[in-house]
């Protein structure tokens, strides 16, 4: 298990994590969401020794990692799949880390197989994308067969393929009794695979909640409804529920189940073509919950003369 408790970081006058606690629990697949420069990166890096807190702790089975003798056998992690050593192989690269852990040689061929990089084990890392980096980040966090493993941003650089792959290798270890803490900005693929997720925002813990939780409270019960006669039924649920035209004719509600809309509407004499509750996602949830933690915002485009985007 690992153990968050009132952890701060402190980066000259930049808080990059603020009094943020939370557990990670085996048997599970757990979600670390936020927006950029939320703290994310950082609370794993204090998780893993590479950055000392300024307050607080980060624990593993209530031990410091730098604490931990032999850590691939304890814990294993894919921060950064830039982190290595370009001139090396891939096979050498797995070879150090097994050597210098006391794992058994024969490990590293067993993980090439793992993660799809036997043609690709003995090159060099420079030569390697960013998805081959990727499955040998992965390949080196399961060296020890650790009953923890952090992975930070995954699925970054792989092809559809290997998003699928990395998704069936994470609930798989989560359903083995593991201990799995994941951080991706693709909410759908952390529906997919979350069982628990916590949301940080400026440092600053958001939620931390099954992602049932999530998706029945945090993220409001929302109805799609179809009529001629929009405008009317807006007004009439507009001091009940959060209204938004979706498209011509199309509302969706927020806050009002589809049972009482159906009844008023009925009541009220307006034409209803189609009412249903819509499917809850993690991303609608995620974006209600972190709107005011973002950063770092974009704008749209401004239109030049002949109506394209500049």
């Amino acid at each position: 298990m690992i153990s968050v408790r009132s952890l701060s970081k402190q980066y000259g006058s930049v808080r990059a994590v603020d009094g943020v606690s939370f557990d990670v629990e085996p048997g599970k697949v757990t979600g670390f969401l936020g927006p950029n420069g939320a703290g994310k990166s950082t609370t794993m890096r204090v998780v893993m020794g590479l950055d000392r807190p300024t307050s607080g702790t980060a624990t593993i089975h209530g031990r410091r990692y730098v604490d931990l003798a032999a850590p691939l056998r304890e814990v294993g992690a894919l921060l950064d799949a830039g982190a290595m050593h370009p001139g090396r192989t891939g096979r050498a690269h797995l070879r150090i880390g097994a050597r210098s852990n006391g794992i058994a040689r024969s490990r590293v061929e067993e993980v090439i197989a793992e993660v799809g990089l036997g043609k690709a084990a003995g090159r060099r890392i420079k030569g390697y994308s960013l998805g081959m980096r990727q499955r040998l980040g992965i390949a080196a966090a399961l060296l020890g067969d650790p009953p923890v493993l952090l992975f930070d941003e995954p699925v970054n650089g792989l092809d559809l393929d290997g998003v699928r792959w990395v998704r069936t290798l994470l609930r798989g270890f989560a359903d083995e009794g593991r201990t799995v803490l994941v951080s991706s900005h693709l909410m759908s693929e952390m529906q997919l695979i979350a069982d628990r997720v916590v949301i940080i925002g400026r440092g600053r813990l958001i939620a931390d909640a099954d992602i049932d939780q999530v998706l029945r409270g945090l993220g409001g019960q929302r109805v799609r409804v179809r009529t001629p006669r929009a405008d009317a039924l807006g007004q009439l649920l507009a001091d009940r529920g959060v209204v938004e035209r979706t498209a011509p004719g199309e509302l969706e509600v927020t806050g009002l189940p589809a049972s009482e809309i159906g009844d008023l509407a009925h009541a009220r004499g307006v034409p209803v073509h189609h009412l249903a509750e819509v499917e809850q996602s993690l991303e609608h949830a995620y974006l209600s919950l972190t709107e005011d933690s973002v950063d770092y915002h974009g704008r749209p485009a401004e239109p030049i003369a002949n109506g394209a985007t500049r």
